[in-house]
């Protein structure tokens, strides 16, 4: 089955990032918003099925609502492509109020 899937964590905390909204577009259009779990990640996944469209996406992440007063951060936006529609794709975010980092896990 494939896949998009995400999930945050909260570096300065030492742990998942509960209650942080993200929402999922796709060529502009909204196509999910969601929110993270007490584990850090989105209940179900963002997209699923047999295939999932190819394009390109973005995954924003709302940091400064999360932190309440991010004195540098207000939203990670994380544009990326799908190219394999049966890939499984998932996007994690290490969080910090000054800084992120994201890669293609598994």
């Amino acid at each position: 089955m494939a896949r998009l899937s995400t999930h945050v964590l909260d570096t300065s905390r030492g742990k998942p990032a509960a209650g942080m909204t993200v929402r999922l577009y796709r060529d502009g259009a909204l196509l999910a918003t969601t929110e993270t779990n007490s584990d850090g990640r989105t209940t179900e996944p963002l997209l699923a099925g047999d295939t999932i469209p190819t394009g390109t996406y973005e995954l924003i992440f709302s940091v400064g609502a999360y932190f309440g007063s991010s004195p540098f951060l207000e939203d990670v936006v994380v544009r990326f492509r799908i190219a394999d529609p049966a890939g499984n794709y998932h996007v994690p975010l290490l969080i910090s109020p000054f800084g992120y980092t994201t890669y293609r896990g598994s």
